[in-house]
């Protein structure tokens, strides 16, 4: 992990340039309070305390949506999903859930978070911290032994968290044989599921991400962190289980998904030119899925195609429907169709997939409230998303532009990712840097040296020019 120290202030401003709220209204925070004490009653529930669930997410954090259970049995996996279940503390068309479609979801920025919901409950009484009781929406997904989905379950319930990890303690118990039993499983039922995704023809790119944290002396650290097995392997406990949502929804005609349309062949056409002009091999019969699969992430090759492949994933949406199924039911992303369920505390649109879940498998009719706020989700989400999207990349660019204030003129090592006629994205290695490039014939996956012409720290902006030829 590349890991780059900068001094610089706050995020104040950029807050302020996206009108970012700082506080709940008080009369969310007041429900938010009492519901905390005194749970909203969502029906009944079974008692699944006794399951040795456990938590993976990021270091230090409070917001935990998930606990997961895995286990092997004569026929495959059995996988236990407990989810946070919002239901038991946001009342429809109360304060909370009409602060919550206002925010769509929880914006994270490194000198603290908007969250989507209040603090007392998603850092609290919602979140499934380890050792609390706690409500919960407990799905019991069986695959067979490849990995392939054969049965799903789900209903509401009350779990406690055993442990609360980080992805990589995770990888570090499994790569030195100390694994926590509840996820010991996890390796193999993961790499199962990754090679259905590359059969079913998902789309994935492990380009490196950046990542901002607080430094001790005051500043920002940027670091580039690759993405580790863990990390790909819990992706997939969640993503089988949204597929599992994904499916009861379909079937019963009522529901919300995330989809992303198919690249037309013209567009796979122009990526398997891009890998010829990079000499990076891509047999006929191969399809995207097997040839990023197959591709060295650290190779400046890979991650000049993974940055043209990014192309092909355009139009990505959330589809709402009631009684008539879409055109569009698929996510070219993942190979298949898809909702998100599995993120309440962080994401609006869970809350709602969820409640179609939980009602069409008791056989129950949609609580009017849901199918009410169906049509207007995709906007919501998508309002969101970008606000999410611009805030994210601002961020970094921000702490970029701290970290190089000081040294233009310098010069640094680079990849070309995307080229363009007179200039190109490269990616500076140290610091991490995703940046503008200058420069006549910038070839795609060529290692360069890049000149720092220019930095503007209030506009966030940086731009280099190549040196040589």
């Amino acid at each position: 992990m590349i890991r780059t120290h900068a001094t610089g202030g706050d995020f104040g401003r950029l807050r302020a340039e996206f009108e970012l709220p700082e506080s709940f209204t008080a009369r969310a925070l007041a429900e938010a309070e009492a519901a905390a004490i005194d749970p909203i009653d969502a029906g009944a529930r079974e008692d699944a305390t006794d399951l040795p669930l456990v938590t993976i997410d990021p270091p230090g954090a409070k917001d935990l949506d998930q606990a997961m259970l895995l286990e092997r049995t004569a026929t495959g996996f059995l996988v236990h999903y407990a989810i946070a279940d919002l239901a038991a503390f946001v009342a429809p068309g109360g304060p909370v859930d009409a602060e919550a479609r206002r925010r769509g979801q929880t914006l994270y920025l490194p000198d603290g978070n908007v969250p989507l919901h209040p603090p007392v409950l998603s850092e609290g009484a919602a979140s499934l911290l380890p050792g609390e009781i706690r409500p919960a929406v407990l799905w019991t997904v069986e695959t067979d032994h490849l990995g392939e989905l054969r049965d799903v379950h789900v209903r509401r319930a009350l779990v406690r968290s055993t442990g609360q990890f980080d992805y990589e303690t995770v990888q570090a118990a499994i790569d030195d044989g100390t694994e926590h039993p509840s996820v010991a499983v996890l390796p193999e039922l993961g790499r199962l599921r990754r090679e259905l995704a590359v059969r079913r023809g998902a789309v994935e790119l492990q380009l490196p991400e950046q990542e901002i944290s607080a430094d001790p002396g005051g500043g920002w650290a940027l670091a580039r962190r690759p993405r580790t097995d863990v990390d790909a392997w819990n992706a997939e406990i969640s993503l089988l289980t949204g597929m599992a949502a994904a499916s009861i929804m379909i079937d019963h005609k009522v529901g919300v998904l995330r989809t992303l349309p198919d690249p037309d062949a013209e567009a796979v056409s122009w990526l398997r030119r891009s890998a010829y002009a990079l000499g990076v091999e891509w047999d006929a019969a191969s399809s995207v899925s097997e040839f990023l699969s197959r591709l060295d992430p650290q190779a400046p090759e890979s991650l000049a195609l993974y940055a043209d492949t990014t192309r092909l994933l355009r139009g990505a949406g959330y589809t709402a429907f009631d009684g008539e199924l879409p055109e569009l039911t698929t996510h070219a992303g993942i190979g298949g169709s898809y909702a998100h369920v599995t993120a309440p505390i962080r994401r609006l649109v869970d809350r709602f997939a969820t409640e179609v879940c939980l009602a069409v498998s008791a056989g129950r009719a949609v609580p009017g409230w849901v199918r009410s706020a169906l049509a207007g989700l995709p906007d919501l989400m998508s309002a969101s998303d970008l606000l999410a999207s611009k805030v994210e990349h601002s961020c970094i660019d921000q702490v970029e532009a701290w970290i190089l204030a000081e040294r233009i003129g310098g010069t640094f090592d680079a990849v070309v990712l995307r080229a363009e006629e007179s200039r190109a994205e490269v990616l500076i290695e140290d610091p991490p840097v995703v940046a503008k490039c200058a420069g006549e014939r910038l070839p795609e996956g060529a290692r360069i040296r890049a000149r720092l012409t220019a930095v503007d720290v209030a506009k966030r902006k940086v731009s280099f020019e190549r040196v040589g030829s």
